[in-house]
């Protein structure tokens, strides 16, 4: 079963979701394909994932990885390998249901009929959109994306968004081997980098809802790359040309 757009999801012990996140995706109207990004997950993720490609062989795909290494570095192998194929749309989404399946043919849409070349689910284009959060990290998220709009100058309101549809034309043209950065920094980098490289971004209003199963992998480590990664993104940015939208 053909289609024009994959769906990247890095998975690290995401047993409890896997299975549900996938029938998901594949019960939509739209047909989308999807490649898992394991990372030697110890819980048997990995296990459920070649059951369910024997039930979708040609929409199921995964690219197993030897350890856990960062999130980044799962989105830059999802982007290579989808790169080699032949998906004109990309989307980077999380297994545990924190991004709504229902909200992927809303980020399609802004891209392929009006013609962003980057589709971001933002948490606070319309107020602050988050359900079962912890006042604390809704409030650290929420000042953090404040924070980088105003260092960077980047015109987004949900800067550290992970739930995202990107046109080819977007990942053949921003350098993916200098993109640095593994957690929260990463998503700023890209949308950053996008930015630089001339490419309109949209922001589609959804609805983020705080993982049910599984454990979080976010940490104030991750967090702190961020907050540090910020600047150093700038001030490299005034010392480097960015290729450009053709």
């Amino acid at each position: 079963m053909k289609s024009d757009s994959i769906i990247i999801i890095p998975t690290y012990n995401e047993k409890e979701n896997i299975e549900n996140i996938t029938r998901a995706i594949f019960s939509l109207e739209k047909t989308f394909h999807i490649l898992v990004v394991e990372d030697n997950s110890p819980d048997g993720t990995a296990d459920i994932v070649r059951k369910l490609q024997l039930e979708f062989p040609d929409q199921l795909f995964m690219l197993k990885r030897k350890g856990k290494l960062g999130l980044g570095t799962a989105y830059i192998a999802g982007f290579k390998w989808a790169l080699e194929r032949e998906y004109d749309y990309i989307f980077e989404m999380d297994a545990d249901f924190s991004h709504a399946p229902a909200d992927l043919p809303r980020l399609y849409n802004q891209c392929a009929d009006e013609g962003y070349d980057v589709a971001i689910g933002s948490r606070y284009v319309s107020g602050v959109n988050v359900v079962n959060w912890p006042m604390g990290r809704v409030l650290m998220s929420y000042f953090a994306s404040k924070y980088v709009r105003f260092i960077t100058g980047l015109p987004i309101h949900d800067t550290t968004a992970g739930f995202k549809c990107y046109r080819r034309k977007v990942l053949e043209t921003i350098e993916l081997d200098k993109i640095k950065f593994k957690g929260y920094a990463f998503q700023i980098e890209m949308k950053f980098t996008a930015h630089q490289c001339g490419f309109q971004i949209a922001e589609v209003p959804v609805i983020f809802v705080n993982r049910e199963l599984g454990t979080s992998k976010m940490n104030s480590s991750i967090f702190g790359e961020a907050v540090m990664g910020v600047i150093q993104l700038k001030v490299n940015s005034w010392f480097r040309k960015y290729p450009q939208k053709k």
